[in-house]
């Protein structure tokens, strides 16, 4: 029996790893930035003018993720209200909202109100939209002073929502025609660059706006960042100096996320500690970064439509039943056509959009397909999964409506294929 009192002893007893394990954490904001100075010189320049009771413009920065769009813009309203206080002059209200959590119009409303006043919570459904715009106007007419930046994070996956969320857009952006003293201003963040193409002309019209561009960072820049975070995060001597550069030359081709690279460092340093190392070496570099791959999948699975899982269901039937590695289009829509039955109220699709279901898996890297001359039959797409088999098994059983029939063998899998001269072939009746 595993004695939990005696771990948490000899876990407070053994030498330690991390000295402040938080400052490889997102949130955290250091108090210097490397490699963002144009960056956090344009916001400053931008919102500079509220010092002097002026209103900037919106302000939106567009970068993949972990190039450190959210953290200039914390890093700046921390200065900004710093200014404030030694000038005696009204602080900025500061309210950051992930569109990915708060991913309605009205979620968005209601928060921005919560975080204002958060003595009368607005109900989370329930009221007229217009109320609850009514409620926030209320709010800041009332209750703040100076100028109020709404930060929208990922601001894109509200875009892409519904018609509702843009009119809740429209309004933010001409919300200052109905306030009294205060201002309000958005910053929209974004990993698409090209996101404003899928707004409502009204909403285009009303932004006056300017652009950020964050770029990617490269290998080195990262292992800077690392090596400034790693000063306060571990020990001294508890970092092999090949890990730093390990971790700075993994994330550079995730796109040169920084994000990245600090949750790599950050668990790498955990592998250490729960294997009672003295020191994180590179072996636990790839220990971590298995783990991540894996948490990542399981991350992009749970959040699949259910016919894309029906399809990844109907691959790992192909590959547990059939000794034939990669698979064809067409053996995955028969075993998915198969399986829908089992489904009540699930509706059949039909190839082609199997084929483009397909297509997105593989573009999210859950599959890997690929296109192969068969010689005098053509060219043929081939697809295999890139989750490990056992883990797809557990990912499908977490899904309520797969888990009872990821057991079941499709008809067309029972006794269908022969072995004749060393290789397989389907038997035709």
């Amino acid at each position: 029996m595993f004695d939990i009192d005696s771990y948490f002893k000899d876990f407070m007893e053994k030498e330690e790893i991390f000295h402040e394990r938080n400052v490889l954490r997102p949130e955290f904001v250091p108090s210097f930035l490397p490699h963002r100075d144009h960056q956090i010189q344009k916001v400053a320049e931008i919102v500079a003018c509220t010092l002097k009771n002026s209103m900037p413009s919106n302000l939106f920065l567009f970068g993949k993720t972990g190039t450190g769009k959210t953290a200039v813009i914390k890093y700046v309203s921390e200065h900004l209200n710093q200014q404030c206080r030694e000038s005696g002059i009204p602080e900025s209200k500061w309210i950051f909202l992930n569109c990915q959590e708060v991913n309605t119009g009205y979620r968005v409303l209601a928060k921005i109100c919560d975080e204002i006043d958060p003595k009368h919570p607005v109900p989370i459904a329930g009221w007229p939209i217009d109320v609850v715009f009514d409620a926030l106007i209320e709010k800041i007419n009332t209750l703040l002073r100076g100028n109020c930046f709404i930060v929208l994070d990922e601001i894109d996956v509200l875009v892409k929502k519904a018609r509702k969320s843009q009119d809740v857009l429209y309004n933010l952006f001409r919300i200052n025609s109905r306030l009294q003293s205060t201002k309000v201003n958005i910053i929209g963040i974004s990993n698409v660059l090209n996101f404003k193409n899928e707004l409502d002309p009204r909403v285009i019209s009303s932004l006056g706006d300017e652009d950020i561009v964050f770029p990617a960072y490269n290998a080195l820049e990262i292992k800077d960042i690392l090596d400034q975070r790693a000063v306060r995060a571990f020990f001294p001597h508890a970092l092999d100096q090949s890990v730093i550069p390990l971790c700075a030359a993994l994330a550079a081709k995730e796109h040169g996320d920084a994000r990245k690279a600090l949750d790599l460092l950050r668990k790498a340093g955990e592998c250490a500690e729960r294997r009672n190392a003295k020191k994180v070496v590179i072996d636990h570099v790839y220990a971590a970064q298995e783990n991540m791959e894996k948490d990542k999948m399981k991350e992009y699975f749970e959040a699949l439509p259910l016919q894309s899982k029906m399809i990844l269901l109907s691959l790992f039937q192909l590959e547990k039943h059939s000794k034939q590695g990669a698979v064809i289009t067409g053996d995955i829509y028969n075993t998915y056509v198969e399986l829908v039955k089992f489904i009540p109220g699930l509706n059949k699709l039909t190839q082609r959009r199997v084929s483009e279901l397909i297509r997105e898996l593989d573009l999210a890297g859950m599959v890997n397909a690929r296109v192969k001359s068969t010689g005098r039959y053509g060219r043929t797409k081939f697809i295999k999964s890139n989750i490990d088999i056992k883990d797809l098994k557990n990912y499908l059983c977490t899904e309520p409506r797969l888990a009872e029939i990821v057991e079941i063998k499709p008809a067309s899998l029972q006794n269908k294929t022969t072995i004749y001269a060393g290789k397989q072939f389907r038997k035709l009746m």
